[in-house]
């Protein structure tokens, strides 16, 4: 299930969810004792990414600040296979909740695991807020950047989400009948644009120079950068990303909730309309200076995240 011995620093394993053996990469601290016990973390990343993204960010910043960190791919994403008879780049909303039950099971194991928190970036928000639900061994949950209250940025533009949602059904019908899968680029960037293609013809204008300056060819986490990654995605995926339980049960969460955003950031509203309907202890941390992609790589602004998340997990 896991590598035999652990050591300070990054340490590849795996667990099971669905039946097969998800990867993923244990970060320990400086000085780790296995006959100690430690403060540990699940991380959840954004949508489309691998663990060689996020948490490969987090990872390190986390343990840095005494923490235990697991990252990992999702089903069907990265180093985790799809199941069979399915396609690979298909990262389900409903499954990523699953793969995080199964994650914290996992944690459960490894003796020197104390409590375990929950820490989301983007759509990991909403997917560790989701978890957080009904998974009570999750003791405090962090979201930065996070998409929770995401009807607001999806849903406002009705006609548009109802034509993402013709084209995935499509997709869907497509891929029943000729069992292949059917891949496109879900932000309209694919792995060999220029900065200037993209940013020309993004749906997102206000977005799109930050999103390229990630995830583009020449991005600092782009397929270059990340040859394991690639920006093309199962067509039929806005079939479950245009949901958001979290939203819909932000007042039965029960655990201390931390919550990161830019002010300025387009997504701010995912952050703040999710906030309203908190019932729960929570926290709340905007910053004027950061936007919404700046939380994934800057270093001025992971380490105010990283900050105050351990701050968080460790009052």
């Amino acid at each position: 299930m896991t590598s035999e011995t652990f050591i300070a620093g990054k340490n590849a394993v795996t667990f099971k969810s669905f039946g097969v053996d998800l990867a993923g990469d244990l970060y320990l601290p400086e000085g780790f004792d296995e006959t100690k016990t430690y403060k540990t973390i699940v991380g959840a990343s954004p949508f489309p990414q691998i663990k060689d993204q996020i948490p490969a960010t987090y990872g390190p910043e986390m343990a840095a600040r005494g923490f235990i960190y697991l990252g990992f791919d999702y089903l069907g994403m990265g180093d985790s296979p799809a199941l069979p008879g399915e396609f690979k780049q298909s990262r389900y909303n409903f499954r990523l909740i699953e793969n995080t039950w199964d994650a914290v099971s996992y944690l459960g194991t490894l003796p020197f695991v104390e409590k375990i928190y929950g820490l989301g970036v983007c759509q990991g928000g909403q997917t560790i807020a989701s978890a957080a639900v009904t998974d009570h061994r999750i003791k405090k949950i962090a979201m930065v950047s996070g998409m929770m209250a995401s009807d607001a940025f999806q849903w406002t533009g009705r006609e548009m989400a109802n034509q993402m949602i013709d084209a995935a059904n499509a997709s869907m019908q497509k891929q029943y009948e000729t069992g292949e899968p059917d891949y496109v680029a879900p932000f309209g960037l694919n792995d060999e644009m220029s900065r200037e293609e993209f940013t020309e013809a993004a749906a997102y204008p206000d977005m799109a120079g930050e999103t390229y300056d990630y995830y583009g060819r020449d991005g600092a986490k782009g397929p270059v950068a990340v040859p394991n990654y690639t920006n093309m995605h199962i067509a039929d995926q806005p079939m479950q990303s245009l949901f958001s339980l979290c939203e819909a049960y932000a007042d039965k969460i029960v655990q201390p909730s931390l919550t990161i955003y830019g002010t300025n950031a387009s997504t701010a509203i995912c952050s703040t309309a999710f906030v309203e309907k908190l019932t729960n202890d929570h926290k709340e941390l905007a910053f004027d200076e950061f936007s919404h992609v700046d939380f994934y790589y800057k270093p001025e602004a992971v380490n105010a995240s990283t900050d105050a998340v351990a701050e968080f997990f460790n009052n």
